[in-house]
C-alpha cells in the first residue's frame, strides 16, 4: 500500500508563490509579521525585493496592497484567516473589493485546525464574511497541488481572491496533471444515492465517509467544491436531481459558509434535502488539531451519518 502523504495547504501557498516568481515579475507579497507561520519566509529569502514586511497592522497592510495593486501589480497580502477577514474586514471590503482590484488574500491557520492557538484564532466565520463581499473570489483547496494550480488562476483572475488555508497537515489527494478552473467543481467519486459536497480539508474525510457508506451499501457522490464563490451551480444542480439529497462538508460554521451557499441556490431552483455539516454556531477551543476535529463532529464517520439523514429526508 502507498504511503500517504500529508501536507499542510499553507506550505502549497509557499511553494506556489515561488513557482509563480519564475514565471512572472509583475507581483510582490505583504505579510503582517508572520513569515514563519505563513510561510511566506521562504518567498522573502529569495525574493527580498518583492516581499514587504508591513508589522503587526493588518488593516494597514490591505491599504498598502491596495495602493500597490491601483499601481497595475498584482498583490499576494498574507496574515492569518481571522486577522484578513476579521480585523482588515473594511480594507478589504472599502479598498479592495469596492474598486475591484487584483489582491490576492493569503489567509492561512482558518478553521478549528489551527488547533492549541484557540478560539481567538480558529477562524470559523471568515468565508461567511467573504461571501456578502460583492466581486470576492473564494477558494478554500482541498491539498497542496490544488493550492498550488488555484494560486496561478487566482494571480490570472480579474479583481479580488481570498484564499483559505490550513495549518494542519492533510493528505495529497491530487496529482500534478490535476486541472484547476475558479468556479468548477470537480467529481471525484460517482454516485446515486446522496451527493456529499466538500471543501477544504473535509475533502478527505468526504472520501473516507464514501468508502463508509460503501460498506453499508450506499453509493455516495462525492463533489470537491474549492470554488465557494462562484459556486458551481451546475454541478450542484445535476447532483441534486440525479440523488435527491445533499450533504455539504466544511471546516467552517454551518451559517453563511458552504452550506448556505448550496442550500440558498436549491431553495430556489431544485428544492432538495440539504444537511449541513461544519460548525455547529460555536466558539472553538485549544486543544490537538486532530482531537478537535473529532470534538466537533468533523470526520468522515460524521459525514456518513448526516448523508444517512439526507437520504431518509427524500
Amino acid at each position: 500500500m502507498a504511503e500517504v502523504i500529508k501536507k499542510a495547504t499553507r506550505d502549497g501557498y509557499c511553494a506556489g508563490l515561488l513557482k509563480l516568481a519564475e514565471k512572472y515579475d509583475d507581483f510582490v507579497v505583504l505579510d503582517a509579521d508572520l513569515a514563519e507561520a505563513t510561510k511566506t519566509v521562504v518567498f522573502k529569502k529569495q525574493y527580498p525585493e518583492r516581499f514587504y514586511d508591513c508589522g503587526i497592522a493588518e488593516q494597514n497592510m490591505v491599504s498598502i496592497a491596495a495602493g500597490i495593486a491601483a499601481t497595475g501589480k498584482k498583490v499576494f497580502c498574507s496574515s492569518f484567516a481571522m486577522f484578513a477577514a476579521g480585523r482588515a474586514f473594511e480594507q478589504v471590503r472599502n479598498a479592495v473589493c469596492y474598486p475591484h482590484l487584483n489582491v490576492i488574500i493569503g489567509a492561512t491557520h482558518a478553521g478549528i485546525s489551527v488547533g492549541e492557538d484557540g478560539a481567538t484564532h480558529q477562524c470559523c466565520e471568515d468565508i461567511a464574511l467573504m461571501r456578502t463581499l460583492p466581486g470576492m473570489t473564494i477558494i478554500n483547496p482541498a491539498d497542496t497541488v490544488e493550492t498550488e494550480k488555484a494560486l496561478e488562476a487566482a494571480y490570472n483572475h480579474d479583481g479580488p481572491v481570498y484564499m483559505r488555508f490550513g495549518r494542519l497537515a492533510v493528505p495529497v489527494i491530487f496529482d500534478e496533471d490535476y486541472k484547476f478552473e475558479i468556479g468548477k467543481g470537480v467529481e471525484l467519486k460517482e454516485g446515486n444515492d446522496v451527493t456529499i459536497i466538500a471543501t477544504g480539508l473535509m475533502v478527505n474525510e468526504a472520501l473516507i465517509a464514501h468508502d463508509l457508506l460503501k460498506e453499508e451499501g450506499i453509493n455516495a457522490r462525492i463533489i470537491n467544491m474549492a470554488t465557494i464563490k462562484p459556486l458551481d451551480t451546475e454541478i450542484v444542480l445535476k447532483a441534486a436531481k440525479e440523488t435527491g439529497a445533499i450533504v455539504t462538508a466544511e471546516e467552517h460554521s454551518v451559517i453563511g459558509g458552504l452550506g448556505s451557499a448550496v442550500a440558498e441556490y436549491l431553495a430556489e431552483t431544485c428544492p432538495t434535502p440539504v444537511v449541513k455539516l461544519g460548525v455547529y454556531d460555536k466558539f472553538g477551543q485549544s486543544g490537538p488539531a486532530n482531537e478537535l476535529l473529532d470534538l466537533y463532529g468533523l470526520r468522515g464517520k460524521d459525514i456518513a451519518e448526516k448523508a444517512k439523514k439526507a437520504i431518509a429526508l427524500k
